[in-house]
Formats: C-alpha cells, sequence, structure tokens
C-alpha cells in the first residue's frame, strides 16, 4: 500500500508543480492521439457504414477481418510503419520517421479497424425497416445513409471513443516510429517504459496514474457530449 501512496503522492506534486517538460508530454500525448482518432474516424466510420449498408462480394470476409485486425500487434504496425517511413521505404522522402507525424500514422492505422468494427456493429444493430421505411417515403439513398447515420450516432461516438482509448495507450509502435526523443517524440506512454527500465518505479507509477486520469477525464468530456447530442 505504500508504495501505491508514494505514487499518488508524487503524481499530485508533478501536476501541482507544472513542470514544463511534464506539459510538453502531455500535451504531444494528446495531440497525437486526438489526431490519430480523427484521421481514422474520418475514414473508418464511412467504410463501417458502407459495410453494413452496401451488400458487395466479399462483404463477410472484409468484415471477418475488420474485426480480427481490432487486435493487431502494435510492433507489427510499428515495424510496417518504420519501413514504409524510412529512407529506404517508399514514403522515405518525407521524412516523417522520428517525428510526431510518424506516430499519428502509427496510431490511426491500430485504430482505424477498431472504429470500423463497432460503427458497423452499430449500425447493422438498427432496425433494417428504418431504411427501408425511409426509401419507400422518398429518401434517395444518401439521405436514407443520414438517416441510419444519425440514429447510430451513440454507437459511432462509443467507436470513437474506444478509438482514442487504443490510441492514447499505445506504446510499442510510437515508441519503433518516435524513437522517444526528448522534447519532440517522448509522450507518457514512452515516458513511463523509459523510467521503468531505469529503475524509476514511482515515478513510471505516478506517469501512470496521470495517464490513467486524463484518459478517464477525456472519455468523461466525451460521454457528456454524446449525452448531449440531440
Amino acid at each position: 500500500m505504500n508504495w501505491f501512496l508514494e505514487a499518488a503522492a508524487r503524481a499530485a506534486q508533478l501536476i501541482i508543480s507544472g513542470d514544463p517538460e511534464l506539459l510538453g508530454i502531455v500535451a504531444l500525448s494528446l495531440a497525437v492521439s486526438f489526431a490519430a482518432t480523427a484521421l481514422a474516424g474520418g475514414l473508418a466510420v464511412p467504410a463501417g457504414v458502407a459495410l453494413a449498408l452496401v451488400r458487395f462480394p466479399g462483404r463477410g470476409a472484409v468484415v471477418s477481418a475488420c474485426n480480427a485486425l481490432m487486435g493487431m500487434p502494435p510492433v507489427v504496425v510499428g515495424l510496417a510503419v518504420f519501413l514504409l517511413l524510412s529512407r529506404r521505404g517508399a514514403l522515405g522522402r518525407l521524412e516523417l520517421l522520428f517525428t510526431p507525424a510518424a506516430m499519428v500514422i502509427a496510431q490511426a492505422i491500430l485504430v482505424l479497424p477498431i472504429v470500423a468494427a463497432l460503427t458497423h456493429a452499430a449500425v447493422m444493430g438498427l432496425d433494417p425497416l428504418l431504411r427501408d421505411t425511409a426509401r419507400t417515403l422518398g429518401a434517395s439513398r444518401v439521405q436514407a445513409a443520414r438517416l441510419v447515420i444519425a440514429e447510430a450516432r451513440y454507437g459511432i461516438m462509443a467507436a470513437l471513443f474506444a478509438g482514442f482509448g487504443r490510441a492514447i495507450a499505445e506504446v510499442g509502435a510510437v515508441l519503433m516510429v518516435g524513437g522517444n526523443i526528448q522534447g519532440l517524440t517522448r509522450v507518457m506512454t514512452t515516458t513511463i517504459a523509459m523510467r521503468t527500465a531505469m529503475g524509476d518505479d514511482s515515478l513510471a507509477l505516478a506517469l501512470g496514474m496521470i495517464l490513467i486520469g486524463l484518459a478517464l477525464a477525456v472519455n468523461a468530456l466525451f460521454y457528456r457530449i454524446q449525452r448531449g447530442a440531440p
């Protein structure tokens, strides 16, 4: 119990002190995770809705792939992005490796199948008569799709919340493509891993508490937005 109290006290001390390095790490963690969730959501939400509404050959295989990829190993994603962005990679000329942009790409790849699969499930959970009724009343395909999205908005928001939680908790992939560079790509999770490796367990636990607190605060904000949605 003493180690928990020590970690809690150190976490409170870090927050109260307003350490510039810590604030920078927290800000970067949130910025990268928000950007990755927005990027993945912009692609995954339309894809999930399309998978639920459009029938095409191989649709079942695509849905199964999305569900399977929800558990993608982060190190595999990190390796793939690393090779893609390295000097010999297809996008090496962009010089994005070991930058926050590379971390956003890695997190977005991990988040994308989660948001797509959960969006698909949310739309599939609606009454199938909803879209048919809208079409019968004269709605176009686009209008019917918008109606379905509006009805599934709570499930879609929940998918985005889950994606953000996955992003902000990521360490393996962002460590590989970001490099944990002080003042540039160091985020909460990589700092915790580094401090643990250095034997500074109390600081690692304190940072872990701060990370959990941030995740809970952001998700509480999302929940309030979700409840306030018309």
